[in-house]
């Protein structure tokens, strides 16, 4: 299985990817506001390299839920100026978590390779035609409504049955939209319109998104979830967002999306290595 992002290739089966976080944002649920100022952001970015990270995803427009809408153009005074100075310093895959097609292309036109879309339920392909323009990688990602909306009363007959059915509508809609299976990544959106009952379904039945022949991405790093579940806040929820991220490559997840770089590296190779010992 190959996951192409324009001029980067993975092949998988291979060590699983981590995606370190950096919100340009200040209104995140977990560090809006500490890396708002473009030079704090790249710093951050670069010191999450050092730690490990395979892909640095920037964002702009938070997605917490409730989160009011931001305009693409203060989404894009926060995230062009950190994208360009990380193509110009680090070789690593830029990821710009975006939901505007405007903001994608200036993105990807300042040297970022993937984009992260956390509204691939939308109706319009306007933002796959910049992807399959620029032969960009695609994080198509599960919600069931908005971030102002989403955690209002979600409700599914089988969450995780569900989910394979719109990752499967989506490989149709983007494959006519001219992105190629080989760009395409799937994310359950572990939080995105769930609630704590449908985020552990869908951690438990990961493997069932094996069958899509897709790499999938999962990002559960310091969710609310886990505060709902264990009563931890925001920052004391590391141990449980490790505890998912070692399940999920477990599970055969490919990517992993963490704030937390060097604590998740650790406990993901040493997983691998205990695998690898069962094949």
């Amino acid at each position: 299985m190959i996951f192409h992002a324009r001029q980067f290739e993975f092949v998988f089966p291979r060590p699983a990817l981590v995606m370190g976080i950096i919100n340009v944002t200040p209104d995140s649920f977990s560090d809006g506001g500490r890396f708002l100022d473009p030079a704090v952001a790249v710093a951050h970015a670069l010191e999450l390299a050092g730690q490990g990270a395979d892909i640095l995803d920037v964002g702009g427009d938070s997605s917490r839920p409730g989160a009011a809408p931001v305009s693409e153009a203060d989404e894009l005074a926060r995230v062009i100026p950190v994208i360009q100075q990380l193509a110009a310093q680090t070789r690593l895959p830029l990821s710009v978590d975006t939901t505007k097609p405007g903001v994608a292309r200036a993105a990807l036109a300042a040297g970022a390779s993937i984009i992260n879309d956390v509204a691939a339920n939308r109706r319009t392909n306007e933002l796959w035609r910049v992807v399959a323009q620029f032969h960009a990688g695609y994080v198509c990602m599960h919600s069931q409504g908005a971030p102002q909306n989403m955690q209002t009363s979600p409700v599914y007959e089988d969450v995780v049955r569900e989910v394979g059915a719109f990752f499967r509508d989506r490989l149709a809609q983007l494959g006519a939209a001219g992105v190629a299976p080989e760009q395409i990544v799937f994310d359950p959106g572990i939080g995105f319109g769930k609630t704590v009952e449908h985020n552990l379904q869908l951690l438990a039945g990961l493997p069932a998104f094996a069958a899509l022949d897709r790499p999938v991405l999962l990002g559960v790093s310091r969710k609310s979830f886990i505060g709902k579940l264990l009563g931890a806040p925001v920052t004391r929820r590391l141990p449980a967002s490790l505890a998912c991220a070692v399940q999920a490559v477990a599970a055969g997840v490919q990517i992993i999306r963490t704030h937390d770089v060097a604590e998740t590296v650790q406990a993901v190779r040493m997983t691998e290595a205990i695998l690898a010992l069962k094949e």
